[in-house]
């Protein structure tokens, strides 16, 4: 009997596992589709599913289980592609696109401070053009900029903005539209996730106009009278941007140098509200409410300590969640521990890998785009790490080495109890963070090609002090103040001491990006390290994770070479990559005072291709949009050289000067031969730089020969043009013809009006020309008469909003596909695309 009870049990936990998975399954096969199918096809399948788990429920073979399991997915397919259906019918029409719109309704959000202004989201109620009324998503997020100098002041009608109220406003509006680069940001999917479906920029004229101070969202109102009170009792701006991040969930609070801080040293996660806080709350609740409870027999007669503890830790960790900005994920952790919550009242004692599961489950019904996110899979992983290396027990990792069975008296006299637990907290401290740190190494590196090597000495430190401390100390400040100042003492206190161990050079491990099989090698490792199992077989995880910390770089073959024309928004960024160098043309613009496209966009690319260096680093010319990025890739990487037509004393050649890189100007004539590539500079010439001219007229303009051709003598030749405008263009057909004519164009001044002339597009005879352009410009860039030359001699045309990031491989023959759009290689149902044309 006993083996068969137990037969019996280990058969039904594989059945619950199976059906538990298929949820996930089934939202993950949906979140696939590049898009959406008919809505009946969804329809169909949620009746299908539901009809077929129904009807063979209560049945235990083989057979039923596999059939419940598939009905579920089919359901879960049903019900995503529902709600993704619905989400994306609440759409901006095409034609209200940047145009003038007055909009009513209410600030839904607690405004974000930025370097040039506020971003928050609003609940529209009525929306007008012209004076009639229009429909808009319910649901946009706006930015109300002041300027972008950083001396700039917000206006007295910035200063009065209120989460909560209710306004008028004139807006422009575009349909979601982020970057699209390999590897990169999907700001598209966090938009669609929060439901935010149109984003847009405030206009001062006519003036906005505030309705009604106080109309809804009170948490957003307490929410914003905590960040107000928190700036004025902490004086020094930076410590009081943590102490907000911390209390309220506003990041924004957070300066750039600081997260630089945080990211090098690892703790990133702990200045963010997240799964750590948010349990480390329920966890100091439940402890301190199950104390108090024994305390009184009335209670315990009421409901059992076990449960009050159980359930009050869960209410708590939801009011913070929600005090602090119900993120998305605060949110995640909220539905996990509910699940947990509800299994373990009902008396539930499942295996560790089902309550997981079940959480699962719960997470990606509420939210099923959550499967994309990393901070998804490394919650999740963190925990399990954890229960498979022996400490089987589902309090989280953050605070599981400070639970209380360690404090147990066993016998022992006061002090020697009190000297064990702490020996136990330490011990169980370090043995956690242990865990954790080398478990989690694969996975960090799969999401984001980067680990921190002191992390984990950072980690002991920062994380008690951070959830233990200064969090609560935080958030109790909003009752007495007086306790900020000593948050910020504490704060300091972490910041210099974490100054101190980042300053040490190579703290940061960055790679590539690996293959598939790479990253499912590695994952395998991490478990095997962790497992308790004989050393002999937890060796084999050092020849597993080798490819993903060291991962094969993928380089052209010598003679050939790869260029990607980066999106970087309204500006120029061009990687030209042979099989042993990197040269990295213009930088991108700078987005507002203390954010670049270095910054955000081509580190994190170069990172995830693998770039350790930069060979040369050539800046066409001084205007914004071409070197926006270039000071955060001088701090960032080792650059053997920068070339420009800059002038001595710009800032960015002056920073260079201090790092020991040596400069060099770009001058007509030049020339130098990579890996069996051709590089020759064709503008300016010497004495260009003795005459007063405009920036554009000093354009370094970039000549890239591939010396081997494909099978067909492809042209493999590339021309870099930087902003160049009509008289450079007549110059070089004068000067230099013959050296123009390149099969690939990245198109001068963005395909502005002054430049591509007719002359010019015959003697460079591309066939392709890449417009880097941002989306819906200013500038209205590209031009229509520039592009009406383009198309009357049938170059074929690559501009970077409806592309994304351009790849092209020299020497390819055009059936072996040698350009890739990356909008078009990673195309999701929530991406934007362009309308079709009539």
């Amino acid at each position: 009997m006993p083996d068969t009870r137990a037969d019996h049990a280990a058969s039904t936990g594989w059945r619950l596992a199976i059906w538990t998975a298929a949820w996930p399954v089934g939202a993950a096969w949906q979140l696939r589709e590049f898009a959406l199918q008919p809505w009946w096809v969804y329809a169909a399948c949620m009746a299908l599913g539901a009809l077929l788990a129904a009807s063979i429920f209560w049945r235990r073979d083989v057979a039923a289980c596999v059939g419940l399991a598939v009905g579920l997915a089919l359901l879960s397919y049903g019900v995503t592609g529902g709600r993704a259906s619905a989400r994306l019918a609440d759409a901006l029409p095409a034609t209200l696109e940047a145009r003038d719109l007055q909009i009513t309704g209410v600030v839904a959000s607690l405004p974000q401070r930025t370097a040039n202004g506020l971003r928050f989201r609003f609940e529209v109620e009525q929306a007008a053009l012209g004076g009639q009324a229009v429909a808009v998503p319910s649901v946009v997020s706006l930015g109300w900029y002041h300027g972008f100098d950083d001396d700039s002041t917000l206006s007295a009608a910035q200063l009065e903005l209120r989460a909560g109220q209710r306004w008028r406003f004139t807006v422009r509006l575009r349909r979601p539209h982020g970057l699209a680069n390999p590897h990169g940001f999907d700001q598209e999917l966090r938009w669609f996730e929060e439901g935010v479906r149109a984003t847009g920029s405030v206009r001062d004229a006519p003036a906005p106009q505030l309705i009604d101070r106080a109309v809804a969202h009170p948490v957003e109102r307490l929410r914003q009278r905590a960040r107000d009170a928190i700036d004025a009792a902490v004086p020094e701006p930076r410590v009081a941007g943590v102490l907000t991040a911390l209390a309220v969930g506003d990041q924004s609070a957070i300066e750039r140098d600081d997260w630089e801080l945080f990211r090098r040293s690892g703790i990133s996660h702990l200045v963010s509200v997240s799964g750590v806080h948010v349990t480390m709350f329920g966890w100091l609740a439940a402890v301190l409410l199950g104390a108090g409870w024994r305390r009184s027999v009335s209670a315990m007669a009421w409901v059992p300590a076990p449960t009050a503890a159980l359930w009050g830790g869960f209410g708590v960790a939801l009011a913070y969640a929600v005090f602090s900005g119900w993120g998305v994920p605060a949110q995640r952790t909220v539905w996990m521990l509910g699940a947990v919550t509800l299994l373990r009242s009902a008396g539930v004692r499942w295996p560790w890998p089902l309550v997981l599961l079940i959480a699962a489950n719960v997470v990606t019904l509420v939210d099923p785009w959550a499967l994309l996110q990393p901070g998804f899979w490394l919650s999740f992983a963190a925990v399990g790490l954890l229960m498979v290396s022996g400490q089987a027990d589902t309090t989280p990792p953050e605070i599981a080495s400070h639970g209380p069975d360690e404090l147990a008296p066993g016998g022992l006299p006061a002090w020697r109890r009190a000297l064990a637990a702490v020996r136990g907290a330490v011990v169980g401290g370090v043995r956690t963070q242990l865990v954790a740190t080398l478990g989690l190494a694969p996975l960090t590196l799969v999401f984001f090609q980067q680990l921190s090597l002191i992390g984990f000495v950072a980690n002991l430190i920062a994380i008690p002090l951070v959830t233990l401390v200064i969090t609560p100390l935080a958030l109790l400040g909003c009752i007495v103040p007086m306790l900020w100042n000593v948050a910020a003492a504490a704060v300091s206190l972490l910041t210099t001491w974490l100054g101190w161990l980042a300053s040490a050079p190579g703290v940061l491990w960055s790679v590539g990006a690996a293959p598939w099989w790479a990253q499912a090698a590695g994952l395998l490792g991490a478990v095997l390290l962790v497992m308790p199992l004989p050393w002999r077989l937890r060796a084999l995880a050092l020849p597993l994770a080798w490819p993903l910390c060291l991962p094969p770089q993928q380089v052209p073959p010598p003679g050939q070479f790869e260029l990607v024309a980066v999106d970087v928004g309204q500006g120029t960024a061009v990687l030209v990559r042979t099989h042993r160098h990197l040269l990295v043309y213009d930088s991108g613009p700078q987005y507002a005072p203390d954010v670049d496209a270095g910054q955000r966009v081509l580190l994190p690319l170069l990172r995830a291709r693998g770039e350790q260096r930069i060979d040369t680093l050539m800046l066409s010319h001084r205007d914004s949009d071409h070197v926006g990025g270039a000071s955060s890739l001088l701090q960032s990487l080792p650059i053997a050289e920068l070339t420009s037509s800059i002038e001595d004393t710009h800032p960015l050649r002056l920073q260079a000067r201090q790092l020991g890189i040596p400069l060099r100007r770009c001058e007509a004539g030049q020339r130098w031969e990579w890996d069996g590539v051709r590089f020759e500079v064709l503008h300016p010439a010497e004495g260009d730089y003795a005459s007063t001219q405009r920036s554009n007229a000093m354009s370094c303009v970039l000549k890239v020969q591939g010396m081997a051709q494909g099978a067909s003598g492809v042209d493999g030749s590339a021309l870099l043009t930087g902003d160049i405008e009509r008289e450079q263009e007549i110059r070089l057909l004068r000067e230099r013809p013959e050296a123009l004519r390149s099969a690939v164009l990245i198109v001068p001044h963005h395909g502005s009006k002054t430049s591509s002339t007719a002359a010019f597009l015959d003697a460079v005879a591309p066939q392709v020309a890449v417009f880097q352009a941002g989306h819906l410009n200013r500038y209205g860039h590209p031009a229509d008469e520039v592009m009406a030359r383009y198309r009357e001699r049938n170059i074929a045309r690559i501009d970077s909003p409806s592309c994304g990031a351009w790849s092209w491989r020299s020497g390819v023959d055009r059936d072996a596909q040698p350009a890739i759009c990356e909008r078009a290689e990673a195309r999701r149902y929530w991406h934007w695309r362009p309308d079709p044309l009539p």
